[in-house]
């Protein structure tokens, strides 16, 4: 364990802002996502309906918060002009508007006032009132598509989603914004989260009288497995939800999975992308090795002594093991973080992703005192 943090984590500071300036001048006109064989960004400009379009417009913010530096904020700008085209296409507008306008627009305005961005943020939040389910008390995740009609799943990478909601109430006091997020919380605490602490990718309900229909094993292994990612999005969103209401059902109910991910991590400290997987191949995602980082480093603020304590030194782990092995500081490829993950049964694995350099950053940043707050406070 590093002796030093802060002027660990200033030093990393430091390799980061010198890699980002020059990856962010060779793709200024780009909305990554992935890296090609060369690692260099590709542009996702013409599939900006992605759910993780908002990341690079809220690293350019993280970064011009550090630094001030009119590069990231143009870029990030630009970024947030685009997905204005995801606003006027209800194909694209699903459930994931907390993770494309809260990096964007809500740092936007929280840092300039800007008043397009508080329009986007509210157009987003009415949106995603919009595809709460009254019977069931959740908020539906996808929409229709080739394998037909699914008005009935949530998904626990909404909890991630509701800090959206809970600012839209604080910026116009209407309850229905609250009234909304809590409902779909207490929803996935009791149906998303396990007795052990592990927490489901998926939950399926019936659409027409909201009763519970099964879980789904999504982009973990399968059934009943344990999708890393999905572990850090429950961490990190109860945490929010706690944060934002000060009910201590939601503290506790992060503290409870987040015991059960620091349980769980390998003695190698490298995350695999489920932690119910077999042992070969043995898959790692380091995304979900940022996310829980940044997850119990909020998490810690709302803890005492030995729980504290343990929150704290499992994050730095955590940072350190993907510093010193999966971190690229080079200006030879483009991203930071390798060996991300997006689901167990995709043919492609272990490559770079951009919310794995975005959740990096926002974790060293909780360490300098460099970090913008982009959750919806």
């Amino acid at each position: 364990m590093v002796k030093d943090e802060k002027a660990w984590a200033l030093e990393i500071a430091d390799k980061i802002i010198a890699k980002e300036e020059k990856v962010f001048e060779r793709n200024r006109n780009k909305v990554p996502y992935n890296t090609d064989e060369n690692g260099r960004f590709d542009d996702w400009s013409d599939r900006i309906g992605w759910w993780t379009n908002g990341f690079w417009g809220g690293m350019g913010w993280q970064l011009y918060n550090a630094t001030h530096k009119d590069i990231f904020a143009d870029v990030a700008r630009d970024t947030e002009d685009k997905m204005d085209e995801v606003l006027m296409n209800s194909a694209w507008m699903d459930h994931d508007s907390g993770f494309r306008w809260l990096p964007t627009s809500f740092a936007n305005y929280k840092l300039n006032g800007d008043k397009k961005s508080f329009n986007r943020l509210i157009l987003a939040a009415d949106n995603m009132c919009g595809r709460f389910n009254p019977v069931g008390n959740f908020i539906k995740a996808w929409n229709p598509d080739d394998s037909g009609n699914r008005a009935g799943i949530a998904i626990i990478d909404c909890m991630m989603n509701l800090p959206l909601l809970y600012w839209a109430y604080k910026a116009t006091d209407d309850p229905k914004y609250l009234h909304v997020a809590k409902l779909h919380a207490n929803t996935a605490m009791k149906y998303f989260i396990r007795e052990d602490g592990s927490a489901c990718h998926i939950v399926q309900f019936d659409p027409m009288d909201g009763h519970f229909i099964d879980s789904i094993g999504g982009q973990g292994y399968g059934h009943g497995s344990s999708w890393t990612r999905g572990q850090t999005w429950a961490i990190y969103g109860f945490a929010l939800s706690y944060i934002h209401t000060g009910e201590e059902q939601y503290l506790e109910t992060s503290k409870k999975v987040a015991d059960y991910f620091i349980s769980e991590i390998p003695e190698n400290g490298l995350i695999p992308v489920d932690f119910r997987q077999p042992a070969e191949p043995a898959w790692e995602d380091s995304t979900a090795a940022a996310i829980a980082a940044c997850g119990l480093l909020e998490l810690e603020k709302f803890c005492d002594g030995e729980l504290k304590e343990k929150y704290h030194n499992a994050a730095i782990r955590l940072l350190e093991t993907l510093t010193n092995e999966r971190c690229d500081f080079t200006d030879d490829k483009d991203n930071i973080v390798e060996k991300c993950t997006a689901a167990y049964h995709d043919k492609r694995h272990e490559f770079a992703i951009i919310y794995g350099d975005y959740y990096y950053i926002e974790a060293i940043w909780k360490l300098t005192g460099k970090e913008l707050f982009i959750w919806g406070k």
